[in-house]
């Protein structure tokens, strides 16, 4: 028998986590303060981007192998591989002596970091009742928004006082304390039923999703006419991958995205919200630094602290819906996000270079506290509704359709954008404003599009809603899962 996890070691497992999805979380912001550096020493300044997208690429394709693996044989050991190759990746980064290397390296980094996160979340939701899980994922909404303000200039003073190679050997002492923390207090399920695991399905659904991504990723601001010959031919590999991934997963004895799962109502209309969501919100965490520096005349270390009213806004707001879902339900927290978020991205577009920069603030703070009502909102209930033997594929899911909607709004606003540049000629700051006005318009009317889904998630309380699955006293109160 598993022993139950309790006391001492429930704390040693949640610092684990927590300092594993700090790695992940800090990860991007202190490599984007490294990178002109980097592109100095290392040349290859026309391969700039695809250091990003590489990491990009591989975390977000690999979120639902990792999922669907710890559901099979258990969390401890996918855990422990998604930190180790994230180790590997870093050390390796740091060691890199061209670009092309370091974009390889990066994208097997990428790779280990798709995990940290949703397994993350899936163990805390393992270890931590339904009463719990509120409290325990708004502190880890507050780890993300911590690591995403200090990590610029964390980045930016390894750089100047060591060298950008140090921005990745650093994560090697940490991450190793993270893996001891999780290896000594999580525990593997015992050998028991063998399973089938369907490489076909994850096959087809890894190489649908990289060839979305890299077609979305090229079609923005940065989308040149030679690059626009083989999105075509991209775009249709996806879907032609899509089509038969749902084939073979209709016949998979274990498929790596359960259909039954995807054709629960409330499972289906949390991935679409979510999905949504993950369009304006990456959206606006693009480009908003790019719309300060370059529409409203402000420095670059304005426009990489123009972020910060948005992650302060959602962490706080985090911590509070953690608490608040449980008294007053999904839905309404949800709608109640969505509002704000759709009301902020208007109140962005009578943003102009004569504007009062509390305006600005106002605006990102409120549409951090309705992306936190929303995100963590729609992690919850993601958990709560679907049996504890999905329970990582489901919180992988969540987490896989945020970064495909990612994907989609930072093509689609950057088109929207790029456009209006194109228009005016050769750009200038109104021209800019301009077409990042059109860009929040939309993102604002996708937002309000997000309330469709959203109204299919039913009212009722978290304690109403949870799946039979999950293991209850007599008293109503949920029972940890055995890890």
């Amino acid at each position: 028998m598993e022993e139950r996890i309790g006391g001492t070691r429930r704390v040693v497992a949640t610092a684990g986590v927590l300092g594993g999805s700090f790695l992940a979380a800090i990860e991007t912001t202190v490599v984007a303060a490294a990178m002109p550096t980097v592109a100095d020493q290392l040349g290859g300044l026309s391969l700039y981007s695809w250091v990003f997208s590489a990491y990009l690429l591989t975390s977000t394709v690999s979120i639902p192998l990792w999922g669907k693996l710890s559901d099979l044989y258990g969390r401890r050991r996918f855990y422990l591989w998604s930190v180790g190759l994230f180790l590997v990746g870093s050390a390796l980064s740091g060691a890199a002596q061209t670009m092309p290397q370091l974009i390889l390296f990066r994208a097997l980094q990428g790779f280990g970091a798709g995990g940290l996160l949703p397994l993350g979340m899936s163990v805390l939701a393992d270890l931590y009742t339904l009463e719990e899980r509120g409290k325990m994922q708004g502190l880890l909404s507050g780890v993300w928004g911590v690591a995403s303000i200090v990590g610029p200039v964390t980045g930016g003073y390894i750089t100047a006082l060591f060298s950008w190679r140090w921005v990745f050997y650093l994560n090697i002492p940490f991450g190793v304390a993270t893996a001891l923390a999780v290896a000594a207090s999580l525990r593997d399920r015992p050998a028991g039923q063998r399973h089938a695991v369907d490489y076909a399905g994850a096959a087809l659904l890894m190489t649908s999703v990289t060839l979305l991504i890299l077609a979305l990723s090229r079609s923005g601001l940065d989308a040149g006419g030679g690059q626009v010959v083989w999105l075509w031919p991209a775009y249709l590999g996806a879907v032609v991958c899509g089509v038969g991934l749902v084939r073979v997963e209709r016949r998979a004895a274990e498929p790596m995205v359960p259909v039954d799962l995807l054709a629960d109502r409330m499972v289906a209309a949390i991935a679409g919200t979510g999905l949504l969501v993950g369009v304006g919100m990456f959206g606006a965490i693009t480009y908003v630094p790019l719309f300060v520096q370059e529409g409203l005349g402000g420095s670059s270390v304005e426009a990489g602290r123009a972020l910060t009213p948005l992650i302060l806004g959602w962490v706080v707001t985090s911590m509070i819906t953690g608490r608040a879902v449980l008294r007053t339900g999904y839905r309404p927290m949800v709608l109640s996000g969505l509002v704000c978020v759709t009301l902020a991205f208007g109140g962005l577009t009578q943003v102009g270079a004569e504007s009062s920069v509390w305006l600005l603030r106002a605006d990102l703070t409120l549409m951090g506290m309705g992306l936190g009502m929303t995100m963590l909102s729609l992690v919850l209930a993601m958990q709560n509704v679907v049996a504890r033997r999905h329970l990582g594929v489901a919180t992988s899911f969540g987490q896989f359709t945020r970064s495909i909607g990612g994907a989609v709004g930072v093509a689609l606003l950057g088109a929207v954008i790029a456009a209006a540049l194109q228009d005016a000629g050769d750009p200038v700051a109104a021209d800019m404003v301009r077409g990042i006005h059109r860009a929040f318009w939309l993102a604002a009317a996708v937002s309000v599009v997000a309330v469709v889904p959203a109204l299919r998630i039913p009212s009722g309380l978290p304690s109403e809603l949870v799946h039979p699955g999950h293991a209850m006293t007599p008293t109503g109160r949920e029972i940890p899962n055995e890890v």
